[in-house]
């Protein structure tokens, strides 16, 4: 059974609201959500692991019921990635398996890179490495352009736009996608409450007026003032990396190279999943990783 009301405190005036199944002396799997979702985007995969793992799903900063900061300096890496240290090491005793969805999955990435002593195994969902992703945006003329909705998403008052006609715009990310079959009407109100709660959209949107991983654009120099060294992005835990092809925002050429940057790395590809993979085939999901975890 799924308990949420959770709350943990993760920095000084923040706090995560999250939700667990499985006994808590249990070791810890972590699972992390992207935009514009929240903890409610595992309730269909978390009790497959209930059974040997203490699951948890944290809302993340900025997001549903956690703190949602108003402040975009709020949401920089660092900070973000920071809260995950500390959830880890309040929950986990300092060790966790970490699965991780979209903007989830760029900070698992961050976090794996900076802090491998707290992960056993990785899982990322559609989520771009950085060094990939960087080198994609500036040379990959299909990626940098479905990438344009990030610059979209920087804008001022962008998440008015996302909350108008009932949240329309929102909806729409799911159900142009995906063709919105597991996005029924039950689902739908969970997510409209959660984007209704205060400061929650600013917060999301605050992801990507705070990162410099964005399309350059005329005004703005995004990815291109970067310059990443690779060596400070090396990943040296298992790492599974399941990934939906059909996902119009992240393309496939996003794992080219990837072998070169992660130690000991799997891949599956989900040729028809879309960037909802973990909605459209939440039981092919729940078993790839069900294998990685017990191997």
């Amino acid at each position: 059974m799924i308990e949420d009301g959770h709350y943990c405190t993760v920095a000084p005036g923040i706090k995560l609201h999250y939700a667990r199944c499985g006994a808590k002396d249990a070791p810890l799997l972590l699972l992390v959500h992207g935009f514009p979702e929240f903890w409610f985007a595992w309730a269909h995969v978390m009790p497959a692991f209930a059974e040997r793992w203490q699951v948890v799903a944290p809302d993340l900063r900025g997001f549903n019921r956690s703190s949602c900061p108003a402040d975009a300096a709020q949401y920089r890496a660092d900070a973000l990635i920071g809260d995950l240290v500390s959830l880890i090491e309040q929950l986990g005793g300092g060790k966790a398996c970490v699965v991780a969805h979209d903007w989830g999955g760029a900070l698992a990435w961050g976090l794996a890179s900076q802090r491998p002593d707290l992960i056993d195994k990785l899982v990322i969902l559609n989520a771009p490495h950085p060094i990939p992703f960087a080198r994609a945006l500036l040379e990959d003329p299909e990626q940098r352009q479905a990438s344009q909705y990030m610059n979209w998403l920087r804008r001022p008052g962008s998440e008015e736009r996302l909350s108008a006609d009932d949240f329309a715009r929102l909806d729409g990310f799911f159900v142009a996608e995906s063709k919105g079959a597991w996005f029924d009407s039950a689902t739908r109100a969970r997510y409209h409450e959660a984007w209704s709660q205060p400061g929650a959209l600013t917060g999301g949107v605050n992801y990507y007026r705070a990162s410099p991983m964005h399309p350059p654009t005329d005004t703005e120099p995004g990815v291109s003032r970067l310059n990443l060294d690779e060596r400070h992005f090396r990943v040296r835990v298992p790492t599974l990396v399941i990934w939906g092809e059909a996902d119009s925002a992240l393309r496939p050429v996003l794992l080219e190279g990837l072998e070169r940057l992660v130690d000991d790395l799997r891949i599956e590809r989900f040729p028809q999943a879309s960037h909802w993979l973990v909605h459209e085939y939440p039981e092919q999901v729940c078993a790839s990783i069900q294998r990685f975890l017990q191997a």
